[in-house]
């Protein structure tokens, strides 16, 4: 009987310690976000995306969150974080890689309005 009781327990525990990542969290503020930062943006990294420094709410403060290069992800696009507002409250949305269109050559246009979407003289 202990031991079901001791299984049990553990079993519980390890159930309660399953964490979602931090940029699923839901964010909702009263209080807007001050104007964006100018930032000088570094020069171009092949193989990675340029994503500019915005405002995240940490504690009870707005704070700064620097631009930086991210690896990127074939056929995916990044939705950068973001505020909005909805009924005088400030919603944090984006910071997620979602599918999107194909973009053979890596030209920046999507195949479908491209004239020649597998241009292997792309730079």
């Amino acid at each position: 009987m202990m031991k079901k009781l001791l299984v049990a327990a553990m079993l519980a525990g390890s159930l309660g310690t399953v964490a979602a990542p931090a940029s699923s969290a839901i964010i909702v503020v009263r209080q807007a976000p001050p104007a964006p930062r100018t930032e000088a943006v570094p020069a171009a990294r092949r193989g990675h995306v340029w994503v500019p420094g915005h405002w995240d709410w940490r504690g009870e403060r707005y704070v700064w969150v620097k631009g930086n290069y991210m690896r990127e992800r074939r056929s995916y696009m990044y939705d950068q974080p973001s505020w909005e507002e909805r009924d005088g409250r400030w919603h944090r949305t984006g910071d997620a890689w979602r599918r999107g269109d194909r973009d053979n050559d890596g030209d920046g246009v999507k195949n479908r309005d491209d004239n020649r979407p597998n241009n292997p003289n792309r730079n």
